[in-house]
C-alpha cells in the first residue's frame, strides 16, 4: 500500500504531523488529570478511616479495589478504544470520574466508599486515561514514537507528584467529602473539551499491521502471538515484582533503619522523580534501539540497583542508591507498549497494551505484599530485595530470549 500526503506523514493531521504533537500534549493531560483516581485514596486514607470508625486494614479496601480496578479497567478500556477509537473510552472514564467522586463524597459506608472508588473511579474511569492513551499515542508517531509513549506514561507520575498536595490542603480546608465532589466536578468540566482533541481516527497507516508482523500470523519474532502475548504478561509481573521492592517498602525500610520514615519519604519522592527523567530518556533511547533493547537495559539497571540495596545501607548510600533506581526502573513500562506496537497488529494495540499493563499492577501488588511476608518470616528485608532480585533475573531472561530469536531471524531473513 503506497501512503502518500498529509493524510499519512507530516502534513496537518498525520503521523508525526504536528497535530500529532498536540494530541500528545492533550493525553498528557488528560492523564495527569485522570491519574488523581490513582493517588486520591492514598492521601484520603486517615480521614476515611476515622469517618467510619475501622480499622487501617479495613480502610485500605478502598485502595485494593482501586489497584484491582484500574489493572481490569486497563484491558476493558483498551478493548473499547480499539474498537471505537480512544475517545470514546476518554469521554466515558471523564464522565464516571464525576460520577465516582460525588458518590464517593456522599458514602454513607465504607463498602459504599470502597465501591464508588474502585468501580467508577478505576475501573470505569481512570483506568481509560493510560493504557487506551499510550497505545493510540504509539500509532500517531513512527519516527518518535519511544519519546512520544514516554511522555503519554509520564502523566500518571505527574499525577503522582501534583495531586496529593492538593489533595491534601483541600481535605483540610473543606473536609474529605466536599473535596471528591470538588474533583468528580472539576474532571468533568476539563477533561470532557480535552477528549475533543482526540476526535480523528488513527492514520490509515497505523491501521494496519504492526512493523514485525508476518503474512504468515506469526511476528517478527518467529512465534504465536498468544505465546509472545504471554511472555510479555509474565515479563511484566516480574519486573514489577522487583520494582515494588524498594517502592512500596522503602519507608519502611528507613524506619527500621533507624533513619525514620520522613527520610524514607524522601527516598521515595526522590525515586519518583528520577523516574520521571527515566522515561522521557528511555524514549529516546527506544527511538534508537527499539523496545526491546530499552526493556533489556532497563532490566539490566533495575537489578543492578537492587543488588546496591543489599550491598550499602547507609542514608547517604540510601539516597543515591534511590536516585538511581527511579533512574533506571522508569523507562521499563513504557517499553512493553513499544514491543506491543511493533509486534502486534495496530488493531490490538489497546487491548494487548492493557494486558501487559495489567500484568504489572499485578506484580506490584503480588511484591507489596511478598515483600512484607519474606519481611514478617525473617526479619529483614535482605531476603524480599534477593527475592526482588531474582524476579527480575526472570524478566531479563524472558528479554535476552526475545532479543535472541530476533537477532537470528534477521540473519537469516
Amino acid at each position: 500500500m503506497t501512503m502518500t500526503g498529509n493524510a499519512t506523514f507530516g502534513g496537518d493531521g498525520g503521523v508525526d504531523s504536528t497535530y500529532a504533537w498536540l494530541r500528545l500534549a492533550a493525553a498528557v493531560l488528560l492523564s495527569t488529570l485522570g491519574g488523581v483516581g490513582m493517588w486520591s485514596v492514598v492521601v484520603t486514607l486517615p480521614a476515611a478511616q476515622v469517618q467510619f470508625a475501622v480499622d487501617r486494614g479495613a480502610a485500605s479496601l478502598p485502595f485494593t479495589l482501586t489497584m484491582f480496578g484500574f489493572a481490569a479497567g486497563g484491558v476493558l478500556m483498551g478493548r473499547f478504544a480499539d474498537r471505537f477509537g480512544v475517545i470514546a473510552p476518554v469521554v466515558v472514564g471523564a464522565v464516571m470520574l464525576g460520577i465516582g467522586y460525588v458518590a464517593a463524597g456522599y458514602a454513607a459506608s465504607l463498602w459504599q466508599y470502597a465501591l464508588a472508588q474502585g468501580v467508577l473511579i478505576a475501573l470505569f474511569g481512570c483506568s481509560a486515561t493510560f493504557g487506551p492513551l499510550m497505545a493510540d499515542t504509539s500509532m500517531w508517531f513512527t519516527r518518535r514514537r519511544g519519546i512520544a509513549v514516554s511522555i503519554c506514561a509520564s502523566g500518571n507520575y505527574i499525577a503522582g507528584t501534583v495531586w496529593p498536595p492538593i489533595i491534601q490542603h483541600a481535605i483540610e480546608d473543606f473536609g474529605w467529602r466536599q473535596t471528591h465532589v470538588g474533583i468528580g466536578l472539576f474532571c468533568i468540566a476539563t477533561m470532557l473539551p480535552l477528549a475533543l482533541m482526540l476526535r480523528r481516527r488513527t492514520p490509515a497507516f497505523a491501521a494496519g499491521a504492526g512493523t514485525h508482523i508476518l503474512r504468515n500470523g506469526e511476528g517478527g519474532l518467529g512465534m504465536a502471538p498468544n505465546i509472545l502475548m504471554t511472555l510479555l504478561v509474565i515479563a511484566g509481573v516480574c519486573c514489577c515484582v522487583a520494582m515494588s521492592m524498594p517502592q512500596v517498602h522503602i519507608v519502611a525500610y528507613c524506619g527500621d533503619l533507624g533513619y525514620g520514615v520522613a527520610r524514607g519519604a524522601e527516598m521515595l519522592s526522590l525515586m519518583l522523580g528520577f523516574g520521571i527523567i527515566s522515561r522521557l530518556a528511555s524514549g529516546l533511547i527506544a527511538d534508537r534501539i527499539g523496545g526491546l533493547r530499552t526493556l533489556m537495559l532497563g532490566s539490566v539497571l533495575q537489578g543492578s540497583a537492587l543488588v546496591l540495596y543489599l550491598m550499602f545501607n547507609g542514608l547517604t548510600s540510601l539516597y543515591v542508591i534511590s536516585a538511581l533506581f527511579g533512574l533506571f526502573q522508569g523507562g521499563i513500562i513504557p517499553s512493553y507498549a513499544m514491543i506491543v506496537r511493533e509486534y502486534f497488529p495496530a488493531r490490538e494495540v489497546g487491548t494487548r497494551v492493557g494486558l501487559v499493563l495489567m500484568a504489572t499492577l499485578l506484580g506490584m501488588a503480588l511484591g507489596g505484599w511478598m515483600s512484607g511476608a519474606i519481611f514478617d518470616l525473617t526479619g529483614s528485608y535482605r531476603a524480599a530485595f534477593a527475592n526482588g532480585i531474582g524476579f527480575n533475573l526472570i524478566n531479563g531472561a524472558i528479554a535476552f530470549t526475545l532479543l535472541r530469536r530476533r537477532s537470528r531471524r534477521m540473519a537469516y531473513a
